[in-house]
C-alpha cells in the first residue's frame, strides 16, 4: 500500500469521485466543516467553570466518550495522523523528533520547526509523509482545506503539508507567502507570542473568523490552538497561567460560535472538535536513557552514530542484533521506564523479536523504513498532583504527554451540526485517524481505502450501513522476561471495534528477586 505514488493514489480517487457523482448529486447540498483542536486538552478541563462554551458544546452535540491520541502522544503525530486518517505506520512521521541520516546522521530533527520538515521532504524526494493528507484529496475534488493555527509550525505544515488547494495561517508562517499580506490587512498585524498565548489565539480565530467563514471560504476550516500545552508544560496541570489559557482557547471558541449564529451559518457548518493527547504530571526521577547507554557501554558518546535516540525512538547502526538485545534488557530493568517495543519476527506478530517486547505492529508504528530499532517510554502511576489531577509520569519537568498512560491517550472527540446527533453520547472507541474520512464523508466524498480510520457513523444522523461495526470489546495482549534481577512485564490494554483496533493504555510490572 505504502509503494504505491501520490499520484496512482489520486488518479484512483478521481475515477472514485466520477463513480460516485451520481450518487452524491442526489443527497443535500454538502456542509462545510470546521475542525478545532486544543492542544493537550484532558477531558477532566471540560467542565462549566473552566471552559463554558465547549461544556455548553458537549452537551448540545455528540460526545465520543472512549476517543485516542496516537501514540507515541505526541502534537506532530497526532497531526500528521488527523490530516492522513492514518497511523505512523503508514504516514512516516514518527515522534516529535526523528531521525533522517540522509539528513543528519548524529541526531534527530525537532518537527515543530517547519524548517526541519523542508530538509526531511527535500532529503526524501517530496516523501515528508507518506500517505495522502486530507488537503490533498480535498484538492483532487475541487475543494479546499485551510489551516489556522497559534501553535508551532511544523504542527501547521503537517495539517497540510503541500499547501494544496488552500493555505496555511500562523503567526509563524503564512502559506502561500504571497498570502500573507492579505492576511495582515484583514487581521491586523501578527501579535508576540505570551504565556499564556491569549493574542495570537485571538488572532488565529479572527482569520478563521475572516476568510474561514467567507461566503467563498474552504469546505473544510482547521484552527488549532496551542493551549492548554504551551502554558501547561512550564506551569503545570491546575495552575493558575493553565487554567487561564484554558479559558483563553474556549473564549475564543466561543467568540467563533458567535460568528456562526451571527452569519446565520450554525447550519450549514459542522464543527468536529479534539485534542492532540492529554496531560500529565512529571515527577521525575527517570533516566537519561542516553547517559544510560553510555554508561553502559552500548553507545560511544553523545554525537556518536552507533546508538541515536529521537524521542523515544532507538535507532541501532547495521541493525546489530546483540546491540539491540542488550539495550533492551538496560530498559527493562529500568524501574522507571515504561513500555519497550521492538519489531515483530513476522507480520502479523503482536510480541516484539526481542523476549519481553511487543511488536511495533501492535501499536500501529511499523513504518517499512523509518521506525527504529526500538521505542520506549516512561513508566507512570495514578498519583495526583496538587491541584488534584490524576496521573504521573517518571519524565522530567513539570508536566507533558507523550507516554503510553490514559492520562495522555484519553482524551475527548465532540461534534455538533445537521449531521450530528444531538445531546448523545457514544461509548464506541474513536480514534484521531477517525477523524479525516469521517470529513470525507460529510463532504460526500469517498474515504481512500488506504486510511486507518473509519467513519464515526455513530455519531451521525443517518444509519450506519450495515458493514459498520457496531460493538466493542476489549483485550490485553501481554509479554514477560525474566533476568537475574527479576521479571519485567508489559501489558497493552485494547478495544477492538471489527477489524479496528485502539490502543487504550500500556502497564509495566516488575518483579524483583
Amino acid at each position: 500500500m505504502l509503494k504505491k505514488s501520490t499520484a496512482i493514489i489520486l488518479q484512483a480517487l478521481a475515477v472514485l469521485f466520477i463513480t460516485t457523482g451520481a450518487n452524491a448529486q442526489s443527497k443535500s447540498k454538502a456542509t462545510k466543516t470546521i475542525i478545532v483542536f486544543f492542544d493537550g486538552l484532558r477531558p477532566d478541563y471540560i467542565t462549566p467553570e473552566a471552559m463554558p462554551n465547549l461544556y455548553a458544546f458537549s452537551k448540545q452535540g455528540s460526545y465520543g466518550k472512549q476517543h485516542h491520541s496516537v501514540y507515541p502522544t505526541v502534537t506532530r503525530v497526532n497531526s500528521s495522523a488527523y490530516s492522513t486518517g492514518s497511523y505512523p505506520a503508514k504516514t512516516g512521521l514518527m515522534g516529535n523528533t526523528v531521525y533522517f541520516p540522509e539528513v543528519d546522521k548524529l541526531k534527530g530533527l525537532n518537527t515543530g520547526e517547519a524548517e526541519a520538515l523542508n530538509l526531511i521532504s527535500k532529503a526524501t524526494k517530496g516523501k515528508l509523509l507518506t500517505a495522502t493528507p486530507l488537503g490533498e484529496l480535498l484538492q483532487a475534488a475541487g475543494k479546499h482545506m485551510m489551516v489556522f493555527s497559534s501553535g508551532s509550525t511544523g504542527q501547521a505544515l503537517l495539517q497540510n503539508h503541500k499547501v494544496s488547494g488552500g493555505a496555511i495561517v500562523n503567526p509563524s508562517m503564512i502559506l502561500p507567502e504571497s498570502f500573507k499580506n492579505t492576511v495582515v490587512d484583514a487581521v491586523g498585524p501578527i501579535p508576540e507570542h505570551g504565556k499564556p498565548n491569549t493574542a495570537q489565539h485571538k488572532w488565529v480565530a479572527d482569520a478563521l473568523i475572516h476568510f474561514g467563514l467567507a461566503a467563498d471560504g474552504p469546505e473544510v476550516s482547521a484552527i488549532w490552538f496551542s493551549d492548554p500545552d504551551g502554558t501547561a508544560h512550564e506551569d503545570g496541570i491546575g495552575a493558575e497561567t493553565s487554567m487561564a489559557s484554558i479559558k483563553s482557547v474556549d473564549h475564543e471558541f466561543g467568540r467563533i460560535l458567535d460568528s456562526l449564529k451571527s452569519k446565520h451559518l450554525d447550519k450549514n457548518y459542522n464543527i468536529i472538535i479534539s485534542a492532540d493527547h492529554g496531560f500529565i504530571s512529571h515527577a521525575g526521577g527517570g533516566s537519561n536513557v542516553v547517559s544510560l547507554l553510555i554508561a553502559k557501554g552500548l553507545k560511544k558518546d553523545i554525537l556518536s552514530d552507533d546508538v541515536v535516540m529521537a524521542d523515544g525512538a532507538i535507532y541501532v547502526k547495521n541493525h546489530d542484533k546483540e546491540t539491540i538485545k542488550k539495550i533492551v534488557a538496560v530498559l527493562q530493568e529500568q524501574k522507571n521506564v515504561g513500555p519497550v517495543f521492538t519489531k515483530g519476527t513476522k507480520k502479523g506478530d503482536l510480541k516484539g523479536w526481542v523476549e519481553g517486547t511487543l511488536s511495533f505492529e501492535s501499536i500501529h508504528w511499523d513504518h517499512p523504513t523509518r521506525s527504529g530499532d526500538i521505542l520506549t517510554g516512561g513508566n507512570w502511576d495514578d498519583r495526583k498532583n496538587k491541584f488534584g489531577y490524576a496521573g504521573t509520569s517518571f519524565s522530567g519537568g513539570v508536566a507533558g504527554h507523550g507516554g503510553f498512560s490514559p492520562y495522555e491517550v484519553h482524551i475527548a472527540l465532540l461534534a455538533s451540526g445537521p449531521d450530528f446527533k444531538k445531546s448523545y453520547e457514544s461509548e464506541l472507541p474513536t480514534s484521531n485517524v477517525d477523524i479525516a474520512p469521517t470529513v470525507l464523508h460529510l463532504l460526500h466524498l469517498p474515504v481512500p481505502p488506504q486510511m486507518d480510520g473509519r467513519v464515526v457513523y455513530e455519531l451521525l444522523n443517518e444509519k450506519a450501513p450495515a458493514t459498520a461495526p457496531s460493538k466493542a470489546t476489549k483485550d490485553i495482549v501481554e509479554t514477560e522476561v525474566k533476568s537475574s534481577w527479576g521479571t519485567y512485564k508489559l501489558m497493552l490494554h485494547r478495544t477492538l471495534l471489527g477489524k479496528y483496533i485502539y490502543t487504550d493504555y500500556t502497564s509495566v510490572t516488575r518483579e524483583l528477586k
